[in-house]
């Protein structure tokens, strides 16, 4: 037996007649003829959980969108406001209602009226049966009857409609309220991308995460902030010695210490003993940083692959003079007082830090919601995804000074373009699934976080010289070749030719880089083919940015980036029915609606078609037995 006949006997079991088979091709038809949903996309979020939060509730203003075209002549600019802010935050906006004017039979029953209006409108780009499933399970019954409920000569189905809504509003409006908002967020977004740093700078990465976790459709592309928490959860120590040093410097060690359970009480005890003259986080700053620096200088040697030994510094530093090297010139160093630096062995950790380091590496491999969230991010993630005709990814394709894909040397082979994320993707792995060969994994984290060719970074990072060297011109990070050359519609038709996409049609969409609006930058480049959509959700980036950021709407009228004022807080959300600011600017439009059919669903699933008119075929020329006459369930989309 080949084993298309395997297949197509095993396809038989489950579409065992001629009838089974002919609803679900009809039904698979009919799915491709539907509006393509709609996709959102985010891009490094940093830890600010109020702000993602509100653009996830409000879909990037999506939902105030089409309440204000359903509701613009009826209702006023007040009480649009209000509806969506219910729809954003249920149950915090209810009980300040109650609170402030208190609630009616009356005012439930516009409410409800409305919500479901809301829902029915988002539904109708779905089969029914999708939307059932994304409905909360208690109550999809009765929202199944609401949404669909239609007149009739006598009016039937319409008293039927108000006394359900009666009876709700006699048990339990409010958590009805409540599930309707659900319904309404989950059909507004069909697909979520998440292109990379969920961590850092921001005080609440882990509740993100959480969130992220409930959703029912995402994909995060890999950012270089988040492969180093996932490095620092592996055990890599360079990866933990930068996270802890990011969570001093930007003071997120409420994520650090009360969500992930990770005390630094070794730490500082240590560095105050070594570095008696500073303020107790003062000198676990500098305590961690000189661990740091040690850490990494291990890595560098131990991998001449990188090419980064420029960034080997301590050997350099004369404690007499004050001074350090730093790419070939000598600077003097602000601070020269590095009691625990062995200038026979400058890269040697000293016991005491040792001690330190390996205390953290317990906590951070042995911290059980880190390690749950960090295979969240490995299952749901990667360096980059392919989707709908789009290439997503965080950082960079290192490209060399010519603009060619840079062909880079690791583990003792050649990569470039797309094969050398590959490589990067299942290096990355090896850290959290192959304890064999962690090092390799765990070194490479660590690579990817920082280097100038990683993907997720390319850039030149000068930690050491912006902690301890008051010259500002060692301060200059020089960006990899893409950063010059991805203004270029060339470039970005040959990346995306790399990657295997229809150059004519598809985009790059790329985080990493905030845009810098005061300055004049765009976030569409190469003439619309690559979008930059950092979204500047790190409040320290506001008054660089002039903006909050970007984020990009894809739905079955086309490509539409939406950029974005800083967002206050959800306390003053609430009160004043606050809404992010949000400019909409049209990047493409498509010439014709984009379908399900135009999809790589749509692929999928005319594949499918194509197997089971072929199974058809074979029942009726005999080839294959039908099973059973009767009519059969079929599986729905």
């Amino acid at each position: 037996m080949t084993g298309e006949q395997k297949y197509y006997e095993l396809l038989s079991e489950k579409y065992p007649s001629v009838r089974s088979l002919t609803r679900e091709i009809i039904n698979l038809t009919a799915i491709l003829n539907l509006p393509k949903g709609t996709e959102h996309f985010m891009s490094d979020i940093h830890g600010e959980y109020e702000a993602f939060c509100h653009i996830l509730n409000n879909c990037s203003g999506v939902i105030r969108e089409k309440v204000e075209a359903l509701y613009g002549g009826v209702l006023s600019h007040d009480q649009i406001k209000e509806i969506c802010t219910l729809i954003y935050y249920p149950s915090e906006k209810l009980s300040l209602i109650k609170r402030s004017r208190g609630t009616d039979r009356d005012w439930y029953r516009t409410t409800l009226e409305q919500m479901i209006e809301i829902a029915r409108v988002l539904s109708s780009k779905y089969t029914r049966s999708k939307v059932r499933k994304a409905m909360p399970p208690d109550y999809a019954y009765i929202i199944d009857e609401l949404l669909h409920a239609q007149r009739d000569e006598d009016d039937n189905q319409v008293r039927y409609h108000n006394n359900i809504l009666d009876t709700i509003i006699d048990i339990n409006a409010d958590d009805f309220i409540i599930s309707l908002a659900g319904l309404i967020k989950r059909l507004a977004v069909d697909r979520l991308h998440i292109v990379g740093d969920i961590f850092d700078r921001g005080q609440s990465a882990e509740k993100i995460i959480d969130l992220l976790s409930d959703h029912h459709s995402l994909d995060i592309e890999w950012g270089n902030h988040d492969i180093l928490w996932m490095g620092a959860a592996c055990g890599s120590e360079a990866c933990i010695a930068n996270v802890v040093r990011n969570s001093i410097k930007y003071n997120t060690l409420n994520t650090l210490e009360s969500a992930y359970g990770i005390s630094l009480r070794a730490l500082i005890l240590f560095a105050s003993k070594a570095y008696p003259g500073l303020s107790p986080m003062k000198a676990a700053l500098k305590a961690i940083s000189v661990i740091q620096f040690k850490l990494e200088g291990q890595v560098i040697k131990r991998n001449p692959d990188y090419k980064m030994e420029n960034r080997l510094l301590l050997h350099t530093i004369d404690t007499k003079k004050g001074t350090v090297v730093s790419e070939g010139t000598e600077y003097r160093l602000g601070d020269a007082y590095f009691p625990t630096l062995d200038p026979d062995d400058p890269y040697r950790l000293s016991d005491g830090e040792s001690a330190v380091i390996a205390g953290l590496r317990d906590s951070f491999v042995n911290s059980h919601r880190l390690k749950k969230q960090v295979e969240f991010l490995y299952n749901n993630g990667g360096m980059y995804k392919v989707y709908n005709g789009n290439l997503l990814y965080h950082g960079c394709v290192p490209l060399d000074k010519d603009g060619r894909l840079a062909e880079i040397t690791m583990f003792g082979e050649k990569h470039s373009g797309r094969a050398y994320f590959d490589m990067a993707d299942k290096i990355a792995r090896l850290a959290f699934f192959e304890s064999g060969r962690q090092q390799i994994g765990l070194d490479f984290m660590w690579y990817l976080w920082c280097a100038p060719n990683s993907p997720l970074c390319g850039r030149n990072i000068k930690t050491f010289e912006r902690a301890f060297i008051p010259d500002k011109a060692a301060w200059k990070e020089e960006k990899n070749p893409y950063y010059d050359y991805y203004y270029q519609k060339e470039t970005c038709d040959m990346i995306l030719g790399e990657f295997g996409l229809d150059r004519s049609s598809a985009h790059i969409i790329n985080g990493h880089t905030p845009v810098r609006t005061v300055k004049g930058e765009l976030p569409i480049r190469a003439g619309g083919k690559l979008l930059v959509i950092d979204g500047g959700f790190c409040r320290e980036y506001h008054s660089t940015t002039g903006i909050a950021g970007y984020t990009l709407i894809y739905n079955s009228h086309g490509l539409r980036l939406k950029a974005h004022h800083p967002f206050k807080s959800v306390d003053e959300a609430l009160a004043d029915n606050r809404d992010i600011h949000s400019d909409s600017e049209i990047v493409e439009t498509e010439k014709h609606r984009m379908m399900v059919l135009d999809t790589d669903s749509g692929e999928s699933i005319s594949k499918k078609i194509g197997d089971l008119k072929a199974l058809l075929t074979m029942y009726r020329t005999g080839e294959l037995p039908v099973g059973q006459t009767g009519d059969q369930t079929s599986p729905r989309l």
